[in-house]
């Protein structure tokens, strides 16, 4: 007897000429099919609430476990103050194990001082591929964080070296620390204006008369130039300003302090200013005047004393924090706070040939992280302030 296979339809069949199977077996078999199922998707939905609970302890695992991140950093023009800051940053990189080929893959973006180019460059690094952004000064920060606006989405983004971060217009709030866009963070450096003034005033009693060149479209500049004036106003002494928005400007706005009678001139926390800092001492010392920084160099700038951030410990501050949020730290849990470790330099060379009398008390020696001596021979200590 031949045996042929049938199709199946509504009343299966398995073999020919055998019985067709009874409809309430075929039922039954559907409804345990229908309960499988939705047992199976109960699962698959719990499985997925879970490993989205877990996706922060999963992103940190991915980081520890040595996953290259793509780190670019930015400065708005090559001066030592902002050099500084970016050796500081990577000295605290490498200690966290994050080196430029190993655990880091790391892209370096200078403007040179020129906005359009620092536009360009935050527009480039915000729409790249990158997992961190570091930034160095006021106005990479502004770029950056403008740039980052339109970014989808936002790249995490660390700055420092920066007076004022509450008064330049990226969210970040005076009041309330912890409140700041949720990819950005960072550490703010205001200068103590007040006590280099004083300092000055300490040094030649009868200071009257103080010139200043700065960049009034410098964000950074103006909160330190607002800062002097009241400063200044409140010790009897007369602020002489005169505007520098480029370098080819400086020595002519130098000149035209000199020509108005200032006694010395300071340099703020300005990168134009600062950039210009060798011209400026130049000229100052053709009129037998001293100049004194709130932008302490690493080398050597002439100035007679220097009162103002450590750029390379703020550098190390921000290099950390950037650790962290490659470590895998959301940068919206840490507040932006004001950090500034202070250091002095005197330089007792720059006495000579001054034409008012300036004294420099042994006790403003002892405090100094650096003194240059009557023949320039630089003497360096460990003093250094946090503010």
């Amino acid at each position: 007897m031949s045996r042929k296979f049938l199709p199946c339809s509504k009343s299966a069949y398995i073999v020919g000429n055998q019985a067709p199977l009874s409809s309430y077996w075929v039922s039954s078999m559907i409804a345990a099919l229908k309960k499988l199922a939705l047992g199976v998707c109960l699962i698959a939905g719990a499985a997925g609430i879970l490993l989205y609970s877990d996706l922060d302890s999963r992103r940190v695992e991915v980081h520890s476990q040595g996953r290259v991140m793509r780190v670019a950093m930015v400065q708005q023009i090559a001066i030592p103050a902002l050099d500084d800051g970016l050796t500081g940053a990577l000295d605290a990189l490498k200690d966290r194990g994050y080196v430029d080929g190993g655990r880091m893959l790391l892209s370096k973006y200078n403007a040179q001082g020129d906005i359009s180019t620092g536009n360009a460059i935050a527009k480039e690094v915000t729409s790249s591929n990158f997992d961190l952004i570091v930034s160095f000064s006021t106005v990479s920060l502004q770029t950056i964080a403008n740039a980052n606006r339109f970014a989808t989405p936002p790249r995490h983004h660390v700055f420092g070296l920066v007076s004022d971060p509450y008064a330049v217009g990226v969210g970040v709030n005076r009041d309330n620390h912890a409140e700041h866009p949720a990819y950005m963070t960072g550490v703010g450096s205001l200068p103590p204006v007040q006590e280099i003034f004083e300092l000055a005033r300490r040094m030649h009693p009868s200071l009257k008369r103080v010139g200043l060149v700065w960049d009034p479209s410098e964000a950074n500049s103006v909160v330190s130039t607002a800062l002097a004036r009241k400063v200044c106003a409140s010790m009897g002494i007369s602020l002489i300003e005169a505007n520098a928005e480029n370098s080819t400007a400086i020595g002519d706005a130098t000149a035209s302090l000199i020509s108005r009678g200032v006694e010395a001139i300071w340099i703020s926390p300005d990168l134009v200013a600062s950039h210009g800092t060798q011209l400026i001492v130049s000229k100052a010392n053709g009129a037998h005047i001293p100049v004194f920084s709130s932008v302490p160099a690493s080398g050597i700038s002439g100035a007679l004393f220097e009162l103002g951030a450590d750029y390379l410990a703020i550098g190390r501050v921000e290099g950390n924090l950037a650790a962290d949020v490659l470590d895998g730290r959301d940068p919206h849990s840490v507040p932006v706070e004001n950090v500034i470790p202070v250091a002095l330099k005197i330089n007792k060379k720059a006495l000579k040939g001054l034409r008012e009398n300036w004294k420099i008390a042994d006790d403003m020696l002892a405090r100094a992280a650096v003194v240059v001596d009557d023949s320039g021979v630089h003497h360096k200590q460990t003093q250094t302030e946090t503010h």
